[in-house]
């Protein structure tokens, strides 16, 4: 049996993409979906727990299903498709940037034992980097594989990934090349 101290979260996936900026959003998020769909099935082979963090839309009452399905009639439909949640996959709900403000995240990750985390999604530039900076602050250990997150601006996305690499020290090495053995204990 394999035993991880590792998990990788989804971050805004589930995404209308129906705002001023989303149509630029898409079109940076549907070559990226394929690299963190096929990460996601490398993932999910090794049995590293996969944790959908996801923006609430101001909705305090909805829950994924909900969140999913309205997301589902809109612009985002295409990138939602790709990176659907499965049954035995977490989903929390954020009210802001941060996977960690104002979510139980850090509670779920200090129960499941976890010290290294990859960080995927969108936006690259603001809810990635926040969650990013949230979770070097608590200690964790970074990796967030360039190819697996946008940002409305190409140029937004690659600062981002400068300021997680330079002052988080996070490892960006691209998905492909993800050494995900090394996060994988044999019990």
């Amino acid at each position: 049996m394999s035993r991880s101290n590792t998990a990788m979260l989804i971050i805004d996936m589930m995404n209308k993409m129906d705002f001023e900026g989303g149509e630029d959003l898409l079109k940076h998020s549907l070559p990226m979906v394929d690299h963190l769909a096929a990460l996601k099935e490398r993932v999910k082979e090794k049995e590293i727990p996969i944790i959908y963090v996801n923006d609430n839309f101001g909705q305090w009452q909805d829950n994924a299903g909900n969140i999913i399905e309205e997301c589902m009639k809109n612009p985002g439909k295409e990138v939602v498709e790709k990176i659907l949640p499965e049954e035995n996959d977490y989903f929390i709900i954020k009210p802001k940037h941060s996977g960690f403000f104002g979510t139980q995240l850090d509670i779920l990750l200090h129960q499941l034992g976890i010290d290294n985390l990859i960080l995927t999604g969108i936006a690259g530039d603001i809810c990635v980097l926040f969650t990013a900076n949230d979770a070097y602050m608590r200690e964790y250990n970074l990796y967030v594989p360039k190819d697996c997150m946008a940002s409305e601006k190409e140029s937004d996305n690659e600062n981002a990934i400068q300021i997680i690499k330079r002052s988080l020290m996070a490892d960006t090495t691209a998905s492909t090349e993800l050494d995900l053995e090394s996060f994988v204990s044999k019990e």
